[in-house]
């Protein structure tokens, strides 16, 4: 029965893809509905993007359906609406096969988050020890390797209890990513991927859901978008980054993370932000990306989705700003905007 129940739900999505995407009023036949599927991650961003964009026109028309990154890849890879999205690189087969780019669309930071009674915000976490509470070695808040982190602050004697994101999640690959950089044990037991076989803790399925999770459980830890955890008004932990500084993550120490990465040519796009160089990085930031099909049959849906993305990287990101994402460089911009005309 449960497979059954999967696989309907599986079957549900890209058909309703392709609805949205074809559905045209009676009264507006020239109207054309952009359909974006993936992460849950940004979906604050695309649900204004939407609501703004919008309002320009009612020829041209925006819906964003948080899937799930993993499923954000599969749809756009099967031809399912106009664009996936997703904080996952493409890989090599993926882009020949499925003929995909992939483009940044925000730069964001994934926040390790956490509810205990007497703890204020800002508790410094290490990699190390993040790594070693999520593996299941630290079961604790009292344990010695926060404490030593943390010697100004009283810890509780309250078990942990560790709130993770299911297979296929951008957060997870983000986070998994910095974990691995920062812990051998890590690296070698989970590694870096958006399935990670998390040894302890409960699942929480979409970011909102962590975040629900999170509050409403005592001694709970967890990882979400910056933009949930300010929305949520969660404890956010300020984490260790290579240059020997603990880094709470805001919209100027995330962007200072993809100055250190991609200046001074701007040419990477692709590239992992996790680790930065850099006194100002945000240790766990990253790009979500958009991953566009770079060979459409359909010129209006082509015509369609290359003014949206203009419109996003222009007069969007004032909105962008508003929701809590950093506003993206100017040099990035102007590299995005080049691979975007060189695609097609």
């Amino acid at each position: 029965m449960e497979e059954k129940v999967r696989f309907l739900t599986c079957l549900a999505v890209p058909c309703l893809l392709l609805v949205i995407a074809v559905a045209v009023p009676l009264h507006a036949q020239e109207t054309v509905v952009l359909v974006g599927s993936g992460s849950s991650v940004p979906a604050p961003l695309y649900n204004r993007l939407a609501q703004e964009f919008n309002k320009r026109s009612s020829t041209t028309q925006f819906k964003y359906l948080p899937t799930g990154t993993k499923e954000g890849i599969t749809d756009i890879s099967h031809g399912s609406g106009d664009f996936g999205a997703g904080e996952v690189p493409l890989t090599s087969a993926e882009r020949s096969d499925g003929n995909l780019i992939e483009v940044p669309v925000a730069l964001i930071g994934i926040v390790p988050v956490y509810n205990v009674s007497g703890v204020p915000t800002g508790l410094r976490f290490s990699g190390e020890v993040l790594a070693q509470i999520f593996l299941g070695e630290i079961k604790n808040w009292s344990a010695a390797a926060i404490a030593r982190l943390n010697p100004d602050t009283k810890l509780p004697n309250t078990p942990i209890q560790v709130v993770y994101r299911p297979s296929g999640k951008g957060s997870n690959y983000i986070f998994s990513d910095f974990l691995s950089k920062s812990s051998a044990s890590f690296r070698a037991r989970i590694g870096t991927t958006a399935s990670p076989k998390w040894p302890v803790g409960a699942s929480a399925e979409r970011s909102a859901d962590m975040a629900d999770k999170v509050r409403h459980q005592a001694g709970a830890i967890g990882y979400v978008e910056l933009a949930y955890a300010v929305r949520s008004g969660l404890a956010q932990g300020e984490v260790l980054n290579p240059a020997g500084k603990f880094v709470k993550a805001t919209s100027a120490s995330i962007t200072a993370a993809c100055r250190q990465v991609e200046e001074p040519r701007w040419e990477k796009l692709t590239a992992s932000l996790t680790s930065a160089p850099g006194e100002d990085s945000f240790p766990i930031s990253s790009f979500t990306w958009a991953y566009l099909r770079t060979s459409p049959s359909d010129s209006s849906r082509i015509r369609a989705t290359a003014d949206f993305f203009g419109w996003v990287l222009s007069d969007g990101q004032s909105f962008a700003e508003e929701e809590g994402y950093p506003k993206l460089p100017a040099p990035l911009v102007a590299a995005i905007k080049t691979k975007l005309k060189a695609s097609h």
